[in-house]
Order: C-alpha cells, then structure tokens, then sequence
C-alpha cells in the first residue's frame, strides 16, 4: 500500500463525494458552446471531460469478467481535476515554478516499487483517485507541484497547508474559473466544484 502525506491526497475529496444527481444539462455553457468550463483564456470542452470519463471506465473493465467500477460523480471529478490542472500551473508560474519530468519519474518510479509494479500503482490510482491510464504523469506533476507551492515547509503541517491554499486561492481567482452549470460552479474558496461534502484540503493522512 502507498503510504502518501494529505499533499498527495488533495485531489481525493474532489468530485468523488458529490452528490450522486447532476444538475441539470440546460443552461447555457460559459463562454463558448460545448464547454465544460473555461478557465482564464482556456477552453475545457465537454468532449475532453466524456473522453477522460470513458478512459476511467475502460480501466475498469479491461480484465475478462470485470464488472464497471463506477465512481460516484465521476464526471465532475473529471471538470474538477482538468480545472485543478490549471489552477496548480498558473501557481506555479505565478511563483516561477516548474516540475521536471525527472520529478515526475522518480515519484512515480518510487511508487511502482512500492506497490510492486506500474501496473498495480496505475489500477490503484484509477480506482482510489478516478485517474486513467493516460494522465497518471499529470496526477504525480499536481501532487509534486502542491509540494513545490508549500514553500519549502511541511505540506501537512498548518504553514504549509496555508501556503498552499493560498496559492491556488490566488491562482483561481486571477483566472476567473466559468464552469458549466450541469457541473455545478467553481467555489475558488474551497478549491473545488461547490456542492462536495468535504473539505478538499483533508487535514488527516490518507493512505491509496
């Protein structure tokens, strides 16, 4: 099992614990037609959402016999995750920033160790975290750059927490987030579609 600190946990609180009903589809789209949401001056379409989606589900039922593993609100972890993307990068440059690639390998790399193989770490990540195959580089590059936004203090100790919150509160409000409304809306307070049930920053540590 990962251990992991509340930094590399972050992300789980988002979208997962919303309530089960979506609302409604009606309603015009923010700023341009088809989008899921628009972000500063970028545009994440509803199609980029269905695909992330699909390749969660996909993940779920690639072994014979396997049943969906259907996660609650899982689209709305999908806006929610694509718009974090972009609010951790806009930090992060805010700040001049960056996350190498060598970062992400080595993380990810240690990881693979601990769980015993890039396949096992990847079906955890998918089933825990809602994380398909194809973005577990983008999970690792949020979760170092959460890290990097502490400011060289303890992401789980209360100046660290605070920096990072900070930062993306900051970030978030800079790029004027617009989200669909059958998402819901971006609450830039709490770092997080507004309707989840908890806190995204969880102060305990979870383990994947």
């Amino acid at each position: 099992m990962i251990r992991t600190s509340s930094v590399r946990r972050l992300r789980a609180a988002i979208g997962v614990a919303v309530a089960a009903a979506a609302l409604s589809a009606c309603g015009g789209a923010p700023a341009h037609q088809g989008a899921a949401a628009v972000v500063g001056d970028e545009r994440i379409s509803i199609a980029q959402v269905e695909a992330r989606v699909s390749a969660v589900r996909e993940g779920g039922t690639a072994q014979a016999g396997a049943q969906p593993n259907e996660q609650p609100g899982l689209a709305r972890h999908a806006v929610s995750e694509l718009i974090l993307d972009k609010v951790i990068d806009r930090a992060l440059a805010d700040r001049r920033l960056t996350v190498s690639a060598s970062e992400i390998g080595a993380a990810r790399s240690a990881d693979v160790r601990t769980v015993g193989g890039d396949a096992k770490l990847i079906e955890l990540l998918r089933t825990k975290q809602g994380v398909p195959a194809n973005a577990v580089d983008d999970f690792y590059r949020q979760q170092i750059g959460l890290t990097k936004l502490a400011g060289g203090q303890d992401p789980n100790g209360p100046d660290g927490d605070a920096a990072i919150r900070k930062a993306l509160v900051e970030a978030g409000t800079a790029l004027h987030i617009e989200v669909n409304p059958r998402y819901g809306t971006w609450d830039t307070t709490r770092i997080g579609l507004a309707d989840t049930q908890d806190d995204w920053l969880p102060r305990s540590v979870r383990t994947l």
